[in-house]
């Protein structure tokens, strides 16, 4: 094996840790989150990108890049999200071919009960990871 063969292998093995944590993370949060306030993580996500914007709503484009969703994944999920009254969306007065987002007042309170639910899950799932010693070093820079 050739040192270009080695940086090649080092690169994947990296790559498969980082997703062996993500999993990992991901199936905590899921679980919590899923029997708690019976929301997804993606459902989380997007609704707290939407609360990060202080009161003001997103397109659809960047609600699908913040929950690295293609467009046809996101409005399924809005129109998920619109019909059990969390969020709703709002026609754009510059440009009528435009649609924002934002969240319901029943959004907002949810996501306040889901917020603290999900951060105990992550950070349990994140102690539970820095005792698997290929996922430990990961760990420790995530947690900065």
């Amino acid at each position: 094996m050739g040192i270009a063969d080695d940086a090649v292998e080092v690169r994947a093995q990296g790559w498969r840790r980082l997703a062996a944590l993500h999993g990992l993370l991901e199936t905590a949060l899921e679980k919590a989150l899923t029997s708690a306030v019976s929301l997804s993580v993606v459902e989380y996500t997007v609704m707290d990108a939407l609360r990060r914007q202080d009161g003001w709503h997103m397109r659809m484009q960047q609600l699908g890049r913040a929950a690295a969703l293609s467009p046809s994944a996101t409005t399924r999920l809005v129109n998920r999200l619109e019909d059990r009254g969390l969020l709703t969306r709002v026609l754009c007065a510059d440009d009528r071919r435009g649609i924002y987002t934002e969240l319901t007042p029943a959004g907002h309170a949810l996501l306040t009960q889901a917020q603290p639910i999900h951060d105990a899950a992550l950070a349990e799932a994140l102690a539970r990871a820095e005792g698997v010693p290929e996922l430990a070093d990961l760990v420790v820079a995530a947690s900065g």
